[in-house]
């Protein structure tokens, strides 16, 4: 059976609402999925092309080389060698890459330092810095306990008065809940509006 009969007897064929939102995208830009717009060797990358082998596409929005290649090859997949997740019938590049990639990687997975966020854990807040001494990240917890006191942060008095309780001034470590807990006003994205209180 030839390729385009073979087609033809596929009775399933995904309409574009069922593909994912980057796949739909290459398919209305005319990206090549074999040159798509994530980096090859990227998990993205891989993810495109394993979609458009998985779900059936309308052969218009293929070539005939892709057509070939994601049908009747393993692009997309992925096998163990030497301990390692290897991707299939595709051109690697030297290891140096590999080792640069996944530097990479366990930099975006690294949190954000400096940078306070809502805690779902003993307090209200957490914030990841590097210690000084140590040079690793440390989470420090800081705020009230969940469901604790209110964040009068609007009021000017009541920021004058927790400036002058807590010694805010004299706070200068950053490894302390102290340091974080006087300086969350000048984070918007934790005290609700786009107003960045400076206390002192």
């Amino acid at each position: 059976m030839s390729k385009s009969n073979r087609f033809k007897s596929i009775k399933l064929i995904y309409k574009k609402s069922c593909l994912s939102e980057d796949l739909r995208y290459h398919i209305d830009n005319k990206i090549s999925i074999l040159d798509n717009a994530f980096r090859p060797t990227s998990n993205k990358y891989f993810q495109i092309i394993a979609e458009a082998k998985v779900k059936v596409i309308k052969e218009e929005y293929l070539n005939k080389d892709e057509m070939d290649i994601i049908y009747n090859s393993d692009i997309g997949k992925f096998a163990s060698y030497n301990g390692e997740e290897v991707p299939l019938d595709f051109p690697l590049p030297e290891e140096d890459f590999f080792k640069k990639e996944a530097a990479k990687r366990k930099k975006d997975k690294s949190p954000k330092l400096n940078r306070p966020t809502r805690s779902s854990g003993p307090k209200k807040y957490k914030v990841y810095i590097r210690d000084p001494k140590s040079g690793n990240i440390r989470k420090i917890n800081f705020g009230d306990k969940k469901g604790g006191l209110k964040l009068n942060i609007h009021d000017a008095a009541a920021r004058k008065s927790f400036v002058a309780r807590h010694k805010c001034k004299e706070k200068k470590d950053k490894t302390k809940a102290g340091y974080w807990a006087c300086r969350v006003g000048r984070y918007p994205h934790l005290v609700g509006g786009k107003k960045r209180y400076t206390w002192w």
